[in-house]
This record gives structure tokens, sequence and C-alpha cells, in this order.
């Protein structure tokens, strides 16, 4: 039996060596249709070697590139995981192996196995892009960087590592160097798909919109049916406020791939912008279906709740986001939404904008700033950054201050932080100097564009609030930094020197808490006086019920105020409450915050809601409110203004925190310290008292707006005065304290 096996073994030693002179023609012929991309066809002559020598690398190889080429992944993976076992030594199949692994998934696996192709081969440039995408997928991107600049030394017009290390780049926001990066592949093959969306990203984040707009439709010419670019194209649109342009973006990318994560966010935000408070929370809600821990899904989502009055909500989803993603714009907003809490006092609210200083604030480097003329009488260059030079309330109080400013003494540039403009917009644009859009610089640039114009004292109108540009005010790019007229309250800044305020809405007792200085005006802000809307009789005299009125932004009214309001109507038998603000066009916001006074036995047919409508529209409302109720805790600030100019007193309440002291404030301002509570029963009786004295309501609407006139908060000029007085002084003493420096 021996003998016989012996024969055997050498029968078949000759036919394999036989074998094997046949198999360098098929191997060939196998290459040939792998090359002409007729992989079955290369398969099949693959396995008719492999069957009769099953040790034959190349075979196996090249087994292992037609799966792969034919997208089944794991059987390219058994294949090429024989071939390495065959051959350990080649770099090729150990990358090609990497490769496979990096395709189904398996970064890890990817790593290692490129990994060993570079050791064998450190001139590998396939190898080190590859390995460069592993690293990037396991999120060591610096390690990837490393790779990708490895490849394009050994091949510098290697398109796709130039690229993939510009998506890198992008990662770690280095904007510039990503840009140069897609730049470059473009530069070798300016149809690069990839290339073309990643200029578009990293203009995005640049502000650069419009060259943002050109790479992404340039990208959709050569690849009409991505939904990736289509959604980032909505992104585009978003920024430059075309809401239409972008919901349609939007859409037709989430048609193509219904749980892009980036279509919707893109549908979640434009649905809120556009006032569809349901339709953002269906796509917040898919999100999270998707990720469980998309931080911009919980961030919208906030928002939504905060659209309803939910802010205790709205916090905690705000909480449960900076947990994963502790960055700007988060804890911004959750500064904002405590100013609506009753149980967020000075402490809470300057306690969270210390920590955004912390975490944000202090990581900026602050700029040299430039010598300039210290004198202390000379004309001083004032700049205001605002994202509100439009139809917004920020804007109404600043304008009276922009047009009564002595042009003699202060030159004054705008820098507008908003691609919104309107006709109000058209009004700055006329008290301005000079004015800037800047809205499309970043931060450094926005800094530099501060320097250059050699501003003397800069003015931050937004706060903490949306579009703000604090992170610039962290630079210090202005000898003296001020925050005032819109969110002023408070930013948390060392780098803020003042904040313009009065001794109602910040109290003594508080100041210390503040990164600010306080300077006090005769109010928080003032308003240009309304003379466009007819004085009106008081409603009650011919309806013979009182109607209270609340026009202010839905989120502000809170369940507490609800509750008090509700209690008062109970009291003042056949009243009713006129509730206005653009968001009740919204029918969920409507719905739910009608049922939220109907739980406190309010009847529906006692409510009405208005929406949305033109300012003199708007104004006119208040012809039919015999009272205003201001909210609480988050108080009203330019709808106060509006109602006691048309002649209805506001019912306010002291409050334990500056956005809960703003109604106080200016009705105080103008003599009627007697329609401020101290507590919700105060709050209450005031509204109650004054109900039952039409006689007196009826006086005091015809009074109101010359009592305003007379009062230093509300003459413009006297107003606009003392905020001149207060740049001057800061002017002086920056200019005496740096010539002390200097001596």
């Amino acid at each position: 039996m021996q003998s016989s096996a012996g024969a055997r073994a050498f029968q078949n030693a000759r036919l394999q060596k036989k074998f094997r002179k046949q198999a360098e023609a098929i191997i060939s012929a196998a290459n040939a249709a792998y090359g002409q991309g007729r992989y079955a066809e290369s398969e099949t002559l693959c396995r008719q070697i492999l069957n009769e020598l099953p040790e034959h690398f190349s075979a196996s190889h090249l087994l292992g590139l037609c799966a792969f080429a034919s997208q089944r992944f794991e059987a390219a993976k058994q294949a090429l995981k024989q071939a390495v076992t065959i051959d350990p030594r080649s770099a090729q199949a150990l990358s090609d192996l990497g490769a496979t692994h990096f395709a189904l998934g398996q970064y890890e696996e990817a790593r290692t196995y490129l990994g060993k192709a570079i050791a064998l081969k450190p001139g590998f440039p396939m190898a080190l892009a590859n390995l460069g995408n592993a690293l990037l997928h396991l999120n060591c991107v610096e390690q990837a960087i490393e790779m990708y600049d490895r490849a394009v030394g050994l091949k510098p017009d290697y398109v796709d590592a130039l690229c993939n290390r510009g998506l890198a780049q992008l990662a770690l926001q280095q904007f510039d160097r990503a840009r140069q990066s897609f730049e470059r592949t473009l530069l070798f093959q300016p149809r690069h798909v990839e290339a073309l969306v990643g200029k578009g990203l990293v203009s995005i984040e640049l502000k650069n919109y419009d060259e943002a707009k050109g790479a992404l439709e340039a990208a959709l010419a050569i690849r009409p049916g991505s939904a990736k670019i289509l959604a980032n194209r909505g992104r585009v649109n978003l920024e430059l406020s075309r809401l239409e342009q972008a919901a349609a973006d939007f859409d037709a990318a989430l048609a193509l791939s219904p749980k892009l994560e980036v279509a919707l966010q893109g549908k979640a935000q434009v649905s809120l912008n556009m006032g569809n408070t349901a339709q953002a929370i269906m796509a917040c809600t898919t999100l999270l279906e998707e990720n469980p821990r998309s931080a911009v899904a919980m961030a919208l989502l906030s928002a939504c709740f905060a659209n309803q009055g939910e802010i205790a909500s709205a916090i905690e989803l705000l909480d449960a986001a900076l947990a994963i993603a502790p960055d700007a714009s988060l804890i911004g907003r959750k500064i904002f939404f405590l100013d609506f809490l009753a149980d967020a006092d000075f402490a809470v609210q300057q306690a969270a904008r210390k920590h955004w200083w912390d975490a944000i604030g202090t990581r900026l480097p602050q700029r040299k700033l430039l010598p300039r003329q210290l004198d202390p009488g000379r004309r001083i260059v004032i700049g205001y950054v605002s994202a509100e030079f439009w139809y917004h309330s920020a804007a109404f109080a600043l304008l009276p201050i922009l047009r009564h400013h002595d042009r003699s003494k202060f030159e004054i540039v705008c820098y507008a932080c908003s691609s919104t403009q309107d006709e109000v917009t058209a009004r700055f644009k006329q008290l301005a100097d000079v004015w800037v859009d800047s809205w499309q610089l970043s931060d450094d640039e926005l800094a530099d564009r501060i320097q250059a114009d050699k501003v003397d004292i800069l003015i931050d109108v937004s706060g903490h609030t949306t579009g703000n540009r604090l992170p610039v005010f962290a630079r210090k790019p202005a000898p003296i930094q001020v925050s005032a007229f819109g969110h002023a309250s408070g930013t948390g800044l060392q780098t803020m020197d003042y904040l313009l305020a009065d001794p109602v809405f910040i109290p003594e007792s508080a100041r210390h808490l503040l990164a600010e200085k306080v300077y006090d005006l005769p109010c928080l802000n003032t308003l240009d006086p309304i003379l466009d809307v007819p004085p009106s009789e008081l409603p009650m005299l011919r309806n013979g019920y009182v109607t209270f009125g609340v026009f202010n932004r839905i989120n502000k009214i809170s369940d507490d105020a609800i509750r008090v309001w509700s209690k008062l109507m109970r009291e003042v038998t056949g009243s009713k409450i006129i509730i206005k603000h653009t968001l009740l066009d919204d029918p969920l916001v409507r719905e739910r915050l009608v049922a939220r006074f109907v739980a406190h036995g309010i009847s529906e047919a006692n409510i009405t809601c208005l929406g949305s409508t033109p300012r003199h529209e708007h104004l006119r409302a208040f012809g039919q409110v015999d009272i205003s109720l201001d909210p609480f805790p988050q108080n009203g600030g330019i709808s106060t203004w509006e109602s006691l100019y048309a002649g209805v007193p506001v019912v306010a309440k002291l409050g334990n925190a500056s956005s809960s002291r703003a109604g106080a404030s200016i009705v105080s301002a103008v003599g009627l310290k007697d329609w401020v509570a101290e507590d919700d029963d105060s709050y209450a009786a005031i509204a109650c008292k004054y109900a039952e004295q039409p006689a007196h309501l009826a006086k005091l609407r015809a009074d109101l707006p010359a009592q305003i006139a007379a009062s230093p908060a509300g003459n413009v000029e006297i107003y606009a005065g003392r905020v001149d007085a207060g740049y001057r002084q800061f002017w002086r003493d920056y200019c005496a304290a740096t010539t002390a420096e200097v001596s």
C-alpha cells in the first residue's frame, strides 16, 4: 500500500507541475478579464486554478479582488486571508485585506493589516491613505492626517488622499488647511465630487455662503441624485434665510434618504424658523431614533419644547446635549433658557455665564491692541455688533440711540451678524458711518476688521442669543467692550468691561455677581415714540367686560403666569384675554397654549389668540386691550413699551433675576410704580383693583404717551444723551488708566 500511495503522490506531483504551467496562462487570462471588469469570468478562472492548486497565491489574491469589486466583502475577506496565509510578506495582499475590513466597517482590523503592509513597504501610498481612512473612522484624526501627508508626499497628485486629508482637517476645525487640501484635489481633478462637497462644507464653516453654494451646486451637477449634497445646499439656503429653498432642499434629500442626519437636522431647524413646531418635533424624533446621542437633535427638540412654554423640559434636554457636546452654542442656549426659570436667580444665571467663559472664553487668544491716540476729548469710534439689525425687539431699542448720537463726537460702525435684511436694516444703514456685513466673517476675520476699523468702544447687542458673536468679544479686539440694549443681562466674559442697565433691572445687591461693571441708564432700554397709532377708547366701556392682553413670546408664558392670570380672570367676572405672538400661527403651539388655560378653568371662548401681523396692525391690536399683563419670570421689553405708548398700563412683578425685573424697570421708569407687584398675590390684586376703575384707566389711556415723553426713560434724546455720556466716561477712564500704566 505504501508503494501504491507513493506512486499516486508522484503522479499528483507530475500533474501539479504540468498544471502550474497551464495555470500561468489561466491567471494571465483571469487578470485580463479582471482588468476589463469581467469579474465573474475572472473568478471562474481563479477557482479553476485553486481546485488544482489550493496554495496558489495569485489566484487566491485575484479571487479576493474580484469579490471586492463585486462588493461581496465577506467573500473577499476569506479569499484575501487565504492569500495572506500563503504569502504573509505580500504588502499588496495585506493592504487589500485591510481595505476589505474597512469596507466591512471593521476599522481596528483594517488598521492592523494596513499597518503590517506599511511595515513591509513603507513607501506604499495606497496603504498609507487607507490606513488614514481607518484611523479617521477610529477618531484618531491627527494620526490620520499624518498618514495622508505621507501618502501625498510620495504621490503629490493622489486626489483621494488629498480629499480625505481635507475631511480630517475639517473635523479638527482646521478650516484654512482643509480648504487648501480640497482646492489641491480639485486642481488635479476638477470634477472630484467629494472635494467639491468638502469645499462647500469648509465654506459653510467659514461663512462664505456664496462660495459654498457654488461648490455644492457644481457637485450636484455631477451627481444630481445625492441626498447629502442636497441637504448641505439646504444648510446654505438656511444660513442665507432663504427658508422656502432650504425646506425644498431638505425635503428632496429626505425623499432620497429618509433618515439622513444632516437633512433631518435641517428639516427640524427650518420648520422651527417657519413656525411649524409639529414638523420640527417629527424630524427631531426621527433623528433621535436613529442616533439617541445626537446632541443637535436634543438641542433642536429643546427649542420645540421652549416654543410651547415647556422651559424645564427644554433645559433638561439641553443638559443631556451638553453632556455629549459641551460647545459654545449649547451653553449659550441654556443660559438663555435659564432666564425663563423662576428658580434661576441672579446667582444661578451669572454662574451659567461664568461657565461659558471658563469653558469657551478662556480658550480663545486675546488680541494685542495697537497703540492709539489717548485723547479723552477726541471723536470716539463706536462699533455695534448685532445679529438684530432687522425687525427685532433689540433693533427697536437700538434705533433711537443711533439716531440721537452726537456725530461730532462719535463715529458709528455697525457690524451686521445676520443675513436677514428688511426695511429696518435700511434705517440702520442710513444711521451708520460705516456698515459691515459681517455675518460671513469668521470670528478671527471679524476681530481683524474691528481692529482695522480702530474701534474704541465695542458694543455687544445680542448677549447670549442666537447669532451672537461673543467669541469675538472674548478675543478683546477693542480696548473697551460693553453689553447693552438686547440681551443685556450679563455675559460672564472677563473681557467685557461694562453693562448698561438700571438700578431696578440689576439692583446693587446683585452687581458683585456680574463680570461687568454696571453703568446706570434711566431704564434698561427705550423706544422711539409711537405716533402713527391713533388714540383708542377704553374697550371695557363699549364691551362691558375687561380684556387683558399679553403680546409676548410664547416661551415667556410660564405655568406660574398662567395660574396667576387664570386666578384673576376668575375674580374679574366676564373678563377675557387676548394673547398675540407670531408663533400662534402654529396650530400646535396655539392649541397647547389654550389647553394650559382651560386646565385652570378658563373657557376657551374667553381666550383670543392672534398671530403674525404687520407692525401697524400689531400696534393697533392694543386698542382691544384694557390692561396688559407682563409675563414672568421672563418679562416683556419692547412689548411693554408698545403697550404703554398705546395707553394700556402693564401689571409687572419684581423677580429675583434681571430677566424677571425688566417689566418693573420700564413701568417704574414712566411713573407707574403702583403697577409693580412684589409677589403673585399682589400682582393679581393690582390687576383686579384697576379692572374696577374704568375712569382711571380711561384717563391713563389718554395721558400715558405724554407721561412717557416727560420721563428720562421715554424721552429718547435725554436717554441717548445719557448713553453718550457713558461712552465718553468709559473712554476718559481708559485714557487715564492707560496713561498711568505707561508712566
